[in-house]
């Protein structure tokens, strides 16, 4: 059996308590973040609407949506409605939109786990799975791998629309991407030496 924990502890001094109480004040800045989810809702939905209107003839609905998506059209080119580039452009917008959302996602309930206090959701049947060992390091690495997927997502956009950009912009892209990419793998490096898998016991 594992012993149980004291249901009481020893009252501490005032400035500890009062050190240790302003985590609280972390609480605003997570409900802040659940506020700019709630923009990003809106804003996936209102992207989702244009295309399906646009792909309906409606032209207005097309017009924002190259507009949004910074789609080139060619001198001379009159655009009758949606292609191929367009809509793999909006795709990709919106599996944008929802990477990001997970990475809110982790930042709030993960920070606030860590952070903050225990939210006791052990046994509960929607608790993610990740949730289950997270901690600052465990944290920092799952927050850098999921920057590394957005930023793998903006730089296939700017590739399909590679017209509309100059090639320096490109190049910059690719390389802040490898150094997400490197800056990932030396946060998961440093994670491992500080805390070395543990050998299964036969």
């Amino acid at each position: 059996m594992n012993p149980q924990h004291p249901t009481s502890h020893k009252p501490l001094p005032p400035l500890p308590r009062i050190i240790f109480a302003s985590r609280w004040l972390q609480l605003p800045l997570y409900i802040g973040l659940i506020l700019a989810q709630i923009v990003y809702v809106f804003h996936f939905w209102l992207e989702l609407t244009h295309l399906i209107e646009a792909a309906f003839g409606d032209k207005q609905a097309l017009s924002v949506l190259v507009t949004s998506i910074g789609y080139k059209v060619e001198a001379g080119t009159v655009l009758s409605g949606l292609n191929e580039t367009i809509i793999m452009l909006v795709v990709l917008g919106l599996i944008d939109v929802v990477m990001i959302s997970n990475l809110l996602i982790m930042v709030i309930v993960g920070g606030y786990e860590t952070f903050v206090s225990r939210m006791n959701l052990d046994g509960h049947p929607d608790q993610p799975e990740w949730l289950d060992h997270v901690n600052a390091s465990v944290l920092k690495v799952k927050l850098a791998t999921a920057i590394i997927g957005i930023s793998s997502i903006h730089l296939l956009k700017t590739f399909i629309n590679a017209g509309a950009y100059e090639d320096r912009v490109l190049i910059s892209q690719t390389v802040i991407h490898v150094v997400f990419l490197l800056s990932a793998l030396a946060i998961a490096a440093t994670d491992r030496l500080l805390h070395p898998p543990q050998a299964h016991s036969h």
